[in-house]
C-alpha cells in the first residue's frame, strides 16, 4: 500500500544477487509508476526507466534536453511504487565528473538500484539515431570513476554504456568497454550492436555482466530471451515498448471516438475498473481509513 515495502538497499542487494545467478534478467521500461506496478505483477525481474521515454513523456525529443532533477524525480516516483529493482538511464551524468557523482547520489536517495552512464558528447542523442559522437577515452573514464566514487551504497550498480560501436567500430568499442570496466564499471551496456555476432564478441571479450537493448525500430536485431541467454547476456531492457503500445492504443482509440462519436466500441480493449483497482490495491487502504475503501465493484 502507498509505496513498495522493500527498502532501496534490499532491492539493490537483490539485484546484485540476481545478476550473480547467471540467468537473464528482463527489465521492461516503465513509462509511469502505475506501469511499474504492472511490470511487477506480471512477474518480470526489474523495471527500467528510459531516458527516451522520460523525454517523450515531457513531449521532448531524446537529445539531452532533460535535467538531472527531472530524471531523478521521475525515476524515484517509479522506483518507490515497485518492490522490483529499478535501473535508470542517467545519460552522460548531466555535466562534468562532479555532476556525475552528484547525479549518482541523487539517484541513490531516490531509491534506484542502479544507473547507466554513457560516453556520448553533450548534448547526447538517442543511441539509434545517426550523427552521434563519443567523447575521448579519458573523459569517458572520468565519468565512470566519478560515478563509482560518488556512490555510497556499494550495491548500487554502475553500468557503463558505450555508443562507440556506431562511431568507431566494433573493435574500438570493445577496447573502450574493457577500459570502462578497469575504471570501475560493474557492467557494460554496448549500445546499437548490429546482431548476435557482435553480442558474442562482447561476451568473449568481457567477464562482467552485459546489458542488451531490445528497442523496436532501431539499428539492431530483436532477439528473443532464449537467444540472449545463449549469447551470455545478463540483462535485457525493453525501453520504449510499453509507451509505444500505450500510445498506439491511445491513437487508435481517439480515431474511433472521432469516427463513431463514442468510446463504446473500445471497452473490450480497455483495462477494466476492477483490474485498475486491483493493481492500485484499493482494499489495503482500509487498514488506515474505512472511509477510503467503502464501496464494492
Amino acid at each position: 500500500m502507498l509505496y513498495a515495502t522493500t527498502t532501496a538497499s534490499d532491492k539493490r542487494r537483490a539485484f546484485r544477487e540476481a545478476l550473480a545467478s547467471g540467468r537473464l534478467l528482463r527489465l521492461p521500461g516503465a513509462f509511469n509508476p502505475l506501469s511499474a506496478r504492472l511490470i511487477e505483477a506480471k512477474g518480470f525481474d526489474g523495471v527500467y526507466v528510459s531516458g527516451a521515454v522520460l523525454s517523450a513523456d515531457l513531449g521532448l525529443p531524446d537529445i539531452g534536453l532533460t535535467t538531472a532533477t527531472e530524471v531523478t524525480t521521475r525515476a524515484g516516483q517509479i522506483a518507490r511504487m515497485t518492490n522490483l529493482p529499478a535501473l535508470v538511464d542517467a545519460d552522460t551524468g548531466f555535466g562534468e565528473p562532479m555532476n556525475v557523482a552528484r547525479t549518482v547520489q541523487g539517484l541513490e536517495d531516490a531509491g534506484l538500484a542502479g544507473c547507466h552512464i554513457e560516453d556520448q558528447v553533450n548534448p547526447k542523442r538517442c543511441g539509434h539515431l545517426d550523427g552521434k559522437d563519443v567523447v575521448d577515452d579519458e573523459t569517458a573514464l572520468r565519468r565512470i570513476r566519478a560515478a563509482v566514487d560518488g556512490r555510497r551504497d556499494p550495491d548500487f550498480l554502475v553500468v557503463a554504456r558505450t555508443d562507440a560501436r556506431a562511431v568507431v567500430g566494433l573493435d574500438a568499442a570493445i577496447d573502450r568497454a574493457r577500459a570502462l570496466v578497469d575504471a570501475g564499471a560493474d557492467a557494460v551496456f554496448p549500445e546499437a550492436l548490429a546482431g548476435p555476432e557482435e553480442f558474442a564478441a562482447f561476451r568473449a571479450a568481457l567477464d562482467v555482466p552485459l546489458l542488451a537493448n531490445m528497442t523496436e525500430f532501431g539499428k539492431g536485431t530483436l532477439l528473443t530471451a532464449q537467444q540472449l541467454t545463449d549469447l551470455g547476456m545478463n540483462i535485457v531492457i525493453y525501453p520504449v515498448t510499453l509507451l509505444r503500445l500505450a500510445m498506439g492504443a491511445a491513437s487508435a482509440g481517439l480515431d474511433e471516438i472521432l469516427a463513431s462519436g463514442t468510446q463504446a466500441g473500445l471497452l473490450d480493449r480497455m483495462q477494466t475498473r476492477a483490474d485498475l483497482y486491483d493493481l492500485l490495491d484499493y482494499p489495503s487502504y482500509s487498514h488506515f481509513d474505512e472511509d477510503v475503501f467503502n464501496f464494492r465493484l
